[in-house]
């Protein structure tokens, strides 16, 4: 029920919120906001008519207010009527309120909602658009970031899903995936065919990449590319065979030199890196590095090292070391907390046969192939069996529902490097014949910290993705222990076996 019904209440409540905003503006559920100045809105009162008129440079949209639904700071809720006499909502916020940001993202949600709508519309002429939403769902980890539709005809149906032009496509795939194994769920009468996905022009590679190792007898899927002008065409994956890393040449690592004497501490790991430099670091975070050109140390590595920097490195060294320890008293500290996935790094090249047993302690190679820009937020390691089957593993300290997705775009560029036999050639695993066989993959998480969706997002991968979760115990800091081995989307076991 409106807090305000006659009119002069309303004008007066609208008068009192564009007066205390800093920046106000106009939001129709479904349109872009409006923003309000004192020359492109009038605010008329005539015979019992309260009539609010807002224009730009493109739209003119004139409603009549009927009541106030809502009124707060920085934010008032207006009934208006629509077509028909039907009631309808119009929202005044103050944008320079931080309260107001969530809103605006909602209005920009909402906007290409109804762009969504309309892509579907023509791609699915013959379908009744059963629902669409750009609404959260928590219970389901369905993320309001891309809109969602259902879409049905008779006893068939279909999930789309889409990115809006300013949001990162690349965690569109998880999501539809989910939103169709729930779809599934929920209209079991159904037969929910596939997937439709809807990327901007232009950045439909990642997904492009990923659609070829989706197993096409669980589902089908088809892809959109949009413009600005809401033209939706349709893409071939196979359009995108060339992936978009490159394999540099793995050179020799330098000679420590003077700095040899910092291995001397058990608390300090010496990894190799591809172009040459070693790098030295206590529990994942890297303090030195030694290259050919010289050295550097510290947390910033800005100060030049040299030989008479030794005492002050080894005071950083047992610093990191004790502020970094597993029995630290102090967990809340920065360089405890700093980059788990790193520390997680540190255990797994220290212990990698209890990851699996046949993978070779020896050598174990990070971001290989390299990706261009951006971190990831895991940590790729490459690495190889006794015979000779290379093994990509995934690590994630933390819940994280896109670790598939991103473990599938290293696995496919790890294995199309492989094909065209490029590891070899630039110096990698010297001394062993690669097999041809595609690369096992393993995601290696704390046994807690797997995402519920994991298994739901493993169950679409093509079969010939050999994937293996590994979990390990929450005590990992202290050592690895391997709670369980699962292959592909296999659950836990939750019952004792007879």
């Amino acid at each position: 029920m409106a807090l305000a019904a006659i009119p002069t209440e309303a004008q007066n409540a609208i008068e009192r919120f564009l007066k205390s905003s800093r920046r106000p503006a106009l939001l129709e559920p479904g349109e872009p906001l409006l923003l309000l100045a004192a020359d492109n809105y009038t605010l008329q009162l005539r015979s019992s008519r309260l009539t609010l008129q807002v224009w730009d440079q493109t739209r003119n949209l004139v409603r009549r207010i009927t009541g106030v639904a809502h009124e707060a700071r920085g934010r008032l809720e207006l009934v208006v009527e629509q077509f028909a006499r039907k009631e309808g909502r119009l929202f005044l916020v103050d944008l320079a309120r931080p309260s107001s940001l969530d809103f605006e993202r909602r209005s920009e949600r909402l906007v290409f909602r109804e762009r969504f709508r309309q892509f579907l519309t023509r791609q699915f002429a013959d379908w009744t658009l059963a629902e669409i939403s750009a609404e959260p769902n928590l219970e389901a980890s369905l993320s309001p970031s891309y809109p969602r539709a259902f879409l049905r005809r008779g006893q068939n149906g279909w999930a789309a899903i889409g990115a809006p032009p300013e949001s990162d496509p690349a965690g569109l795939l998880t999501f539809g995936l989910i939103w169709l194994d729930y779809l599934r769920r929920r209209e079991k009468r159904l037969a929910v065919e596939g997937l439709a996905l809807y990327v901007p022009r232009g950045q439909e590679r990642n997904t492009s990449l990923r659609l070829p190792w989706l197993n096409e007898e669980v589902a089908r899927y088809e892809l959109f590319a949009y413009d600005g002008h809401d033209f939706a065409a349709h893409i071939d994956p196979r359009d995108f065979g060339n992936v978009d890393t490159r394999v540099e040449v793995c050179r020799r690592p330098a000679p420590l030199g003077a700095f040899e004497r910092l291995l001397e501490s058990p608390e300090v790991e010496r990894v190799a890196l591809h172009d040459g430099a070693v790098s030295l670091r206590v529990r994942g975070v890297e303090f030195a590095q030694v290259a050919e050109s010289g050295a550097r140390f510290g947390l910033a590595q800005r100060t030049v090292a040299r030989a008479h920097h030794l005492p002050e490195m080894e005071r950083l060294a047992r610093d990191l070391a004790e502020r970094r320890s597993p029995a630290a008293e102090d967990r809340e500290h920065p360089l405890y907390r700093r980059n788990p996935e790193a520390w997680l790094e540190s255990q797994v090249r220290a212990q990698i046969e209890r990851v699996y047993a046949p993978l070779s302690p020896a050598p174990v190679y990070d971001q290989v192939p390299a990706f261009a820009g951006g971190d990831r937020g895991v940590l790729d390691l490459l690495a190889v069996e006794r015979s000779g089957r290379l093994a990509v593993l995934e690590l994630k300290a933390t819940a994280d529902l896109q670790l598939p997705m991103q473990a599938l775009d290293y696995w496919l560029r790890v294995k199309w490097h492989l094909d065209r036999g490029e590891f070899t050639p630039n110096g990698y695993f010297p001394g062993i014949q690669l097999r041809p066989d595609p690369p096992r993959l393993f995601l290696v998480s704390p046994a807690l910290e797997f995402h519920p969706t994991t298994e739901t997002v493993l169950s679409f991968f093509s079969p010939a993705i050999d994937v293996e979760r590994v979990g390990v115990g929450v005590e990992w800091r202290k050592g690895l222990q391997v709670m369980f081995r699962l292959s592909g989307a296999e659950r836990p076991c939750t019952e004792p076996r007879a």
